[in-house]
């Protein structure tokens, strides 16, 4: 029977000379892995911290900010309103002190009048002379009165109908006394028409002031009519006498 391969038995070579085997030694025993960190991811962690601190910070500095601002701002707003009232209140205070002043300056204007005219009052006193009206009978009766000197003589007169009024030198009068004396005409006839220093003839109401007596006591004045008549006076002098003679005085 011929041996199978596996059957077959092969004697081994006996084996060549082998290096002697050396020593045997363990290997060291492995030390444990050291922790390996991450520097970037922590970092960024740190950063992002120090980021929202920062924000934080920010928001509440801000936020302060505006507070105080809107602090400062309300009372600034206070502080308007307050000096705008107290300016509003001394407008009116000054308002009323300048009414007042201006009331007083008027009454003092009316006062400073009313003096200056007791002072011309009593430095040119106005006196009254004839109120009374009367009457003239025709053209044979008179009415006169004389113009006293230093004065002003204020001629206001009416009457009921034609008067004729002359005022005269104390001349003019003796010539028409003299008139009618000798039977050259009547009263009416020789008071107006034998010299005069001014007259109004055939006149209802007459308004004059005289001045030549101021300086000169040489005047009176004479009233006639044609007719009967009543004569209203009111006649008055002021006192106001001249710096020097004057009318005939003066001639």
């Amino acid at each position: 029977m011929t041996p199978t391969d596996m059957d077959q038995i092969t004697t081994p070579a006996p084996p060549a000379d082998l290096p002697r085997p050396e020593a045997y030694s363990p290997p060291p025993a492995p030390r444990a892995p050291r922790p390996t960190f991450s520097w970037a991811p922590m970092l960024q962690m740190r950063q992002r911290r120090w980021w929202t601190i920062a924000l934080a910070a920010t928001l509440v500095v801000t936020a302060g900010g505006v507070g105080i601002l809107y602090v400062d701002d309300t009372a600034n707003q206070a502080a308007v309103r307050s000096l705008t009232l107290q300016n509003e209140s001394l407008d009116g205070r000054n308002q009323i002190l300048k009414d007042q002043v201006k009331t007083t300056q008027d009454n003092l204007t009316a006062t400073l009048g009313q003096l200056a005219q007791a002072k011309a009052d009593l430095e040119h006193p106005n006196l009254v002379l004839w109120t009374l009206p009367q009457q003239i009978k025709g053209p044979t009766q008179w009415l006169e009165g004389g113009i006293p000197d230093t004065f002003t003589y204020h001629l206001h007169v009416s009457s009921t109908g034609p008067m004729s009024v002359s005022i005269l030198t104390f001349d003019n009068y003796a010539k028409a006394v003299g008139c009618m004396n000798a039977g050259v005409g009547s009263a009416y006839y020789c008071m107006n028409y034998s010299g005069a220093v001014i007259a109004w003839i055939n006149k209802s109401q007459i308004d004059y002031d005289f001045h030549l007596a101021e300086g000169c006591a040489g005047y009176l004045a004479v009233f006639t009519s044609t007719s009967n008549i009543t004569v209203k006076p009111n006649i008055s002098v002021t006192y106001n006498p001249a710096s020097k003679l004057t009318g005939v005085c003066a001639s």
